[in-house]
């Protein structure tokens, strides 16, 4: 038991360790590609280039005062950052990181839980978050907050057909729900030059999923559930300290775990042609180049966030229902005659 118990419990911690990193990381990222954009210095007093001022932060929600409003519910109040976390902490298990490996005379696949449902496990955990929002701006007693959470709901219910869709069609090649399958079959050449890759045969599908994940995101320009200039901010309206950093570490973590996925659906996920990845380097290698795709990814919603304005509230359904939707059924429909015709 212990022999299958350790690699588990290893996998977790690094892939734990890695989430929580994210976020220092990206709000140092974030601050910086915004100056860059708009021509200033961004934080550079603490620390070398200003990398120690995510910890100068981390200390400052740890000791600011926390305040819960009178009229709150407070079970919910207090309950709703922690299920913005696990979500963003919980979706990472089934994506792999690694080809399979042999240490101690067994074999060991790189993805923490071994699910045959591995992409339906992921997308019901991932659409967990939702609910965080609500029991926020429900909880907060404050008409801001309340309609920062009607939202956030009506915004998942509308992008999240599209993203299902998006990824059902990536799965008709590779014929299995489990997201290793899918990157074997992204595995070698086309033409002897091009990368298998899914990017390449299902761009629509690709530019789907991206709109579609920065919506599930409430990431700009999709953060209507907050929208300063509109609400205060949102269901985080009556939120501050590290009640407020839990709700923007969950964002952090969701972008990474959600990248990932498209890493592995759409870009090869571990996988790079003419890399070999045998034995423990093999994987160490996988975990870097994974590692870069994802960071690439999450590089494209900061540069996305700090070029384009807001949507208004009609444009935001208008494109969920219909735009993004139809795409998603052709790109849907596409896929499947090319697997019928042997194409892919």
């Amino acid at each position: 038991m212990l022999a299958e118990l350790l690699p588990t419990l290893v996998k977790m911690g690094v892939c734990l360790g890695l989430l929580l990193g994210v976020a220092p990381i990206m709000l140092w990222v974030e601050r910086r590609t915004c100056a860059l954009i708009q021509d200033r210095p961004g934080p550079n007093r603490t620390g070398p280039f200003g990398l120690l001022q995510p910890l100068a932060d981390a200390v400052k929600f740890f000791f600011k005062q926390t305040v819960v409003p009178s009229g709150a519910d407070r079970p919910l109040y207090l309950l709703a950052p922690v299920v913005a976390i696990i979500p963003a902490l919980t979706t990472y298990v089934v994506i792999p990181f690694g080809p399979e490996i042999e240490l101690a005379g067994r074999h060991h696949r790189m993805l923490v839980s071994d699910a045959d449902t591995g992409v339906l496990l992921l997308l019901a955990l991932a659409s967990l978050g939702v609910y965080s929002l609500v029991m926020a701006g429900y909880a907060s007693n404050n008409k801001y907050s309340l309609l920062g959470a009607l939202r956030a709901s009506a915004q998942m219910i509308s992008y999240e057909l599209a993203l299902t869709l998006s990824v059902l069609a990536v799965l008709l090649p590779a014929a299995s729900l489990r997201l290793d399958a899918v990157v074997t079959a992204q595995q070698g050449l086309w033409f002897g030059f091009l990368p298998r890759w899914n990017l390449f045969p299902q761009a629509l599908g690709f530019l789907v999923f991206m709109v579609a994940v920065f919506a599930e995101t409430n990431r700009v320009p999709f953060d209507l559930p907050e929208a300063e200039s509109e609400l205060v901010a949102g269901h985080l309206t009556e939120y501050g300290a590290m009640r407020w950093a839990m709700f923007f570490m969950g964002e952090y973590m969701a972008m990474a775990a959600l990248s990932a996925l498209g890493a592995t659906l759409y870009i090869g996920g571990w996988s790079l042609p003419g890399m070999e990845f045998a034995g423990l380097g093999g994987a160490l290698k996988a975990l870097a180049v994974l590692g870069a795709k994802v960071a690439f990814c999450m590089g494209v919603f900061v540069w996305v966030r700090w070029s384009l304005p807001r949507f208004r509230y009609d444009q935001l359904m208008r494109l969920g229902w219909k735009v993004l939707l139809p795409l998603a059924l052709a790109n849907f429909v596409l896929v499947a005659a090319l697997c019928v015709g042997g194409v892919l």
